[in-house]
């Protein structure tokens, strides 16, 4: 497996720039860079540009708002409405607080997805360091969320249930099904987009250019489910958890 991997252009660059000042401060820490010019992985450069990429093209989008939409506006406001129309269909109208964070994953997923069809680059989310980071982000906010508004012990609820007699045999259930879930959520990501770009890789290696096409586009259409499950999976993990605000 590690062979077919091969050090990218645009990694060695940033390692070249970054790397000797990066490893010079992590020794005012005490830690010790053995090789400064491998000190950033790949898929920590790839994420970077990632969000330095959506930082600045929604960056300059935010600031050419018009009452008659240009084709960019259109497409922003769509990407914004689909979001808001899943949160709501799943949480209900109150969910709209929540649409910050869920459209920042669905965008970044998303992205990091795509950015792998492009000569040159790799996919971050093809790497479980990624999905699992992004998975533990959304694990802690709906917990945070959960507390937020029904209080600690309201919340502790969702864990033993409203019958006393049953919360023993509930709460290890709970527990388990709360610790699996970001397990859940990085391992899918990561294995179908890692299982695509390894394809790609194989095929372009064996006969380049025309026959890596159709499964490139296969890729495309993989990589917007793969963020649209993850979305959704996250607006069901909120509204679990603050289900019981919701109804009252």
């Amino acid at each position: 497996m590690e062979g077919l991997e091969h050090s990218l252009p645009l990694v060695d660059f940033f390692n070249l720039v970054l790397g000797r000042p990066l490893a010079v401060l992590l020794g005012l820490f005490g830690l010790r860079v053995k090789d400064p010019g491998h000190l950033l992985p790949d898929y920590l450069v790839m994420t970077l540009i990632v969000v330095i990429l959506l930082s600045v093209l929604l960056g300059l989008a935010g600031r050419r708002v018009q009452m008659i939409p240009g084709k960019t506006q259109v497409v922003l406001e769509s990407l914004i409405d689909f979001f808001e129309g899943l949160i709501v269909d799943t949480i209900g109208e109150n969910g709209k607080k929540y649409l910050p964070l869920v459209t920042t994953v669905g965008l970044f997923i998303m992205t990091s997805n795509l950015l792998g069809l492009i000569p040159g680059f790799m996919s971050p989310t093809s790497k479980l360091n990624v999905t699992l980071g992004c998975a533990l982000v959304v694990w802690l906010y709906y917990h945070w969320q959960g507390v937020k508004t029904q209080g600690l012990l309201g919340y502790l609820k969702h864990f033993t249930g409203s019958n006393p007699f049953l919360a023993p045999l509930l709460l290890p259930i709970e527990i388990i099904s709360h610790f699996s879930r970001p397990v859940s959520l990085s391992m899918r990501l990561f294995g179908n987009i890692f299982s695509e770009e390894l394809l790609i890789l194989i095929i372009a290696s064996i006969i380049p250019y025309l026959l890596p096409l159709p499964f490139m586009a296969i890729a495309i259409f993989t990589a917007v489910i793969q963020a649209y499950v993850f979305v959704l999976l996250t607006c069901i993990y909120i509204a679990g958890a603050v289900a019981h605000e919701e109804e009252q």
